[in-house]
């Protein structure tokens, strides 16, 4: 009986090395498209295309050209509308890091963290000295609101199937409700099991 376990496990211990997992670690850069599905390197190249479009719109030389100053701008929901769990957030800080790199534009917090942060001032008037506490009423508001969707359409058939994404954003002016810039991205995938 013991032959047979020792024998079994001088067998066993190999196979069972041969199908250890193996992890290398490459660049956050780098395209790595593994499943087809939609992958940080798509999030990163739609969002700073986009960025790169809606600020050679004639919007913002307008908004320039009228207040003397550059606008303020709010990235607001993008919403998913695709076939698989996409959290839209690391796309919206792409979106916002492309903005602040830029320095055309200024940004303003938006959604939850917005909130967080008038928790905090509201905090400050009652914990904080006279001196360092930060005032209500002073923020910045913003002159544009950046919306958006993420949508996808999936053919597929035996072992190929084909992916469609289509990215479509919208800056809206807050004060009118004029959408002064729309803007789409399509990235189209073919996948073959």
């Amino acid at each position: 009986m013991k032959k047979t376990i020792l024998y079994l496990s001088v067998i066993a211990l190999p196979a069972f090395f041969s199908c250890a997992r193996q992890v290398t670690r490459i660049n956050p850069t780098e395209a790595s498209d593994i499943s087809g599905r939609w992958n940080s390197n798509d999030s990163r190249l739609v969002s700073e295309e986009m960025t790169e479009t809606v600020l050679k719109a004639t919007w913002l030389t307008n908004h320039v050209q009228a207040k003397g100053q550059k606008p303020t701008v709010i990235v607001g929901f993008v919403n998913n509308k695709t076939h698989e769990h996409i959290d839209a957030e690391t796309f919206v800080k792409d979106v916002e890091q492309s903005f602040v790199k830029t320095e055309r534009v200024r940004l303003v917090q938006g959604g939850k963290k917005r909130e967080e942060l008038r928790a905090e001032r509201a905090d400050q008037q009652t914990n904080a000295s006279q001196s360092t506490m930060k005032k209500f009423g002073l923020e910045n508001g913003a002159d544009y609101i950046l919306q958006g969707s993420i949508n996808s359409i999936v053919d597929a058939h035996k072992r190929r199937k084909g992916v469609y994404y289509k990215i479509n954003l919208e800056l809206t002016n807050l004060e009118t409700n004029e959408v002064v810039w729309i803007g789409e991205k399509e990235i189209a995938k073919m996948v073959k099991n």
